[in-house]
């Protein structure tokens, strides 16, 4: 019986805490680092992009100035969107407008163009993959959600349909961005097909968890 209770206090003492942040700022910024390499391989492949980077591709073509620089701006606006939500963005909000421009238009000097379509569907699928990687890093370091995540939030909290809003915000995104010239195809649909369950998959493993602490 002793031993019992010995064990039943241990659990009532044990707290949990925080994650440790030096873990969750490698897991943001290598996260925020993939996703624009990512978005990098999958505009090499000229196969098709997700909605929302048809639309920052549709308006660089436009404005003839670099995809980061847009992927900069329209987060930076989208940021603004927040305000009359009552979002308060995070370390990670605010290192996502930033990172990922600057990471997309290093990655689309470095990387080369693929014309064999073969290497264009590998260039696909592995963007499509490491993107899925990237998002459950950036999203597990529980830093703050990016600023388009941040606005369909949001609006579901001002008591839209989470579901509703984001199909209507990702729908409007992506005829506009299709309009204004941006690339939609096969790895569009693939990429709305795929990178749900693969983040759903990777989550609980790219995730920084919770510590236990047990006072003595």
């Amino acid at each position: 019986m002793s031993s019992i209770l010995v064990a039943l206090r241990g659990t009532a003492t044990r707290r949990s805490l925080p994650p440790a942040l030096g873990p969750r700022l490698v897991r943001l910024y290598l996260g925020l680092g993939l996703f624009g390499v990512s978005l990098a391989l999958m505009v090499k492949a000229e196969l098709g992009l997700d909605p929302w980077d048809v639309f920052h591709q549709g308006l660089a073509r436009q404005a003839g100035i670099s995809l980061g620089l847009v992927v900069i701006a329209v987060g930076a606006i989208v940021m603004l969107l927040w305000i009359p939500l009552r979002q308060r963005p995070g370390l990670g909000t605010i290192s996502n407008v930033i990172v990922v421009g600057l990471v997309v238009d290093l990655g689309l000097a470095l990387l080369p163009r693929p014309r064999a379509l073969a290497w264009r569907v590998i260039f696909l699928i592995g963007g499509i993959v490491v993107n899925g990687i990237a998002t459950a890093l950036y999203v597990g370091a529980g830093l703050g959600p990016g600023p388009r995540d941040g606005l369909m939030t949001g609006l579901a909290q001002r008591g839209h349909s989470l579901g509703l809003a984001r199909t209507a915000i990702e729908l409007t995104v992506l005829a506009t961005g299709w309009l204004l010239g941006g690339t939609v195809g096969v790895g569009t649909v693939a990429y709305a097909v795929g990178i749900g369950p693969l983040v759903h998959l990777l989550m609980p493993r790219l995730s920084v968890r919770k510590r236990s602490s047990c006072p003595q």
